[in-house]
């Protein structure tokens, strides 16, 4: 089986490690820059558990050079995807499974989703429909990971939470493929689980990062400080509500309360959100995929929700760069 992963970044270089020294299969990685190079000449590098492994992968800039893929692992940002899709085209079959590791709402939510919205397209994050054309949401199985990583120099990933990764078909089914995709995850040590509501489990992340992240970029400051400090705390709660109004307007019902939600940010202690880590690197932040989405579904559904506007307006001034 050929496997690529696309973005081997924090998140996707955890993956590409994993496969490159565990899977027994045709395993490469889609990269460019720095993470190209260092990859090229040195492999990619996994440090979790006080273990620091290093296995060579094949690396490529450009996806004609890779050919078609049985399994396309999505992991760069998502702002990325959309001048990104196209050029996957020499890795594309009508069979190959598309695994988008992408923080927010995927541009394949809406496909058979069999709500008011089913089969819309999101302007925040497919804005002319590339990402569709490019990628069909019919190859696509979807996918939440709650790992947290870090990138201290390219081709070296530093895995510092290992969490459980979610997948799930669009319709809900229990298909062959998505027992394949679930099984290749697990046989190379990542705790995994397929569900028929994998929709929920995107909201239920994106309830997190749609608040918390942008916050954290507007204060500069670790998770631990924001939901420890009354007016901040208070800030995050009235969005969180919001959050959870849209996601109802959908159909989805959260299973645990506001505290019970702050309780799980609290145990990642004086944690960086990666929007923050990305605001410190320099780099552009996933603001429309996580904090644009809630608010154009919320204008869509008509919901109100005027502190995530609010939250929206600053964090997209904060993130020009």
């Amino acid at each position: 089986m050929k496997i690529c992963i696309v973005g081997p970044g924090a998140i996707g270089g955890s993956i590409a490690q994993r496969f490159a020294a565990h899977s027994g299969q045709d395993v490469s990685v889609l990269a460019r820059g720095a993470a190209l190079e260092a990859i090229r000449r040195n492999g990619v590098t996994l440090i979790c558990r006080g273990r620091r492994d290093t296995v060579p992968v094949r690396a490529a800039a450009a996806p004609a050079e890779l050919g078609p893929q049985d399994v396309v692992v999505l992991a760069l940002k998502a702002y990325s995807l959309a001048a990104v899709a196209p050029t996957l085209t020499p890795m594309l079959t009508p069979q190959t499974v598309v695994v988008p590791v992408q923080n927010g709402v995927p541009w394949w939510y809406f496909y058979m989703e069999g709500g008011r919205l089913d089969g819309s397209r999101l302007d925040a994050i497919d804005p002319d429909g590339a990402i569709e054309r490019a990628l069909p949401s019919r190859q696509a199985i979807g996918a939440v990971t709650y790992a947290g990583a870090r990138v201290p120099e390219p081709g070296v990933v530093d895995l510092t939470l290992d969490e459980l990764m979610l997948f799930g078909e669009p319709d809900g089914s229990s298909s062959p493929r998505l027992a394949e995709i679930v099984g290749l995850f697990e046989r190379v040590g990542f705790k995994c689980q397929a569900t028929p509501a994998i929709r929920k489990a995107i909201w239920l992340k994106l309830w997190g990062n749609a608040t918390m992240n942008p916050v954290s970029v507007l204060a500069n400051t670790t998770i631990d400080r924001l939901i420890t400090d009354p007016a901040v705390k208070a800030t995050l709660s009235a969005a969180m509500l919001e959050v959870r109004a849209v996601a109802g307007a959908l159909g989805m019902t959260f299973d645990f309360t506001l505290e019970q939600r702050f309780a799980q940010a609290a145990d990642l202690g004086a944690f960086k959100t990666s929007m923050l880590q990305d605001l410190e690197a320099g780099r552009a932040l996933e603001i429309e995929a996580l904090v644009g989405v809630v608010v154009e579904l919320a204008h869509k559904l008509d919901v109100k929700v005027p502190v995530m506007e609010t939250i929206y307006a600053l964090t997209r001034l904060r993130g020009l760069r």
